[in-house]
C-alpha cells in the first residue's frame, strides 16, 4: 500500500495531467520529485513565493501557476489531515469501493464512480485543489485502491490480491 508521501505525490501528479496527456506527466516524473523535493509534504507545505517563481521558470516540469498553487495547497492539507488524525492515505483507502464488476472493454471504464466523487468532496473540504471527482478517480486507479484492469487481463487477479492485502491492513 502506498504511504501518505506516494498518495500525495499521486494526487498531485494527477492534477498536473488534467487537459495533458498522461505520457508527457511520466516523461517529467524525475524533474516533478526533483522540483517538489520528492514530493515530501513537511517540506513542500514551506515553499513560498521564491520558490513558486522556481518552479514557474522551469522546462521540466508542467509550468502552470495553479497546479504548482494547488500541489503546496495539498501539501498543507495532508499535513492537516495527518494532525487530525485521519493521515491521507488512509482516508483515500477508505473510499475504496468494496466490490465492483470487472470492466470487459475500454468502453466499460467509467471516469468517475460513487466513491471518488465522494471523495473528492472530502477531499476539497480539507482543502486540497485540483481533485475534482475524475482526477481523484484516476488516482485511485494510479494508487491501486480501484481496479480497473480488464478482466482477461492477465494481471487482473494478483492487483485483486494486492488490493484485498491493503484493505485488510497487512500489508506494509
Amino acid at each position: 500500500m502506498l504511504d501518505e508521501r506516494g498518495i500525495y505525490e499521486r494526487l498531485c501528479l494527477e492534477g498536473f495531467q488534467s487537459g495533458l496527456s498522461w505520457l508527457t506527466i511520466l516523461r517529467k516524473r524525475g524533474n516533478f520529485r526533483r522540483s517538489f523535493l520528492d514530493f515530501d509534504p513537511e517540506r513542500v507545505v514551506r515553499f513560498g513565493e521564491g520558490d513558486v517563481e522556481r518552479l514557474l521558470a522551469d522546462p521540466g516540469i508542467v509550468r502552470h501557476r495553479g497546479k504548482i498553487d494547488a500541489a503546496i495547497a495539498n501539501a498543507r492539507a495532508t499535513l492537516a489531515l495527518r494532525d487530525a488524525g485521519t493521515p491521507l492515505h488512509e482516508l483515500v483507502w477508505a473510499h475504496a469501493p468494496s466490490e465492483r464488476e470487472a470492466p470487459r472493454s475500454w468502453e466499460n471504464w467509467p471516469s468517475t464512480t460513487a466513491e471518488s466523487t465522494a471523495l473528492s468532496k472530502t477531499l476539497k473540504r480539507a482543502g486540497f485543489r485540483f481533485v475534482g471527482p475524475t482526477t481523484v478517480y484516476a488516482a485511485m486507479q494510479a494508487c491501486g485502491v480501484v481496479n480497473d484492469h480488464l478482466a482477461d487481463c492477465w494481471v487482473r487477479e494478483a492487483v485483486e490480491a494486492e488490493r484485498a492485502t491493503c484493505r485488510t491492513g497487512s500489508s506494509a
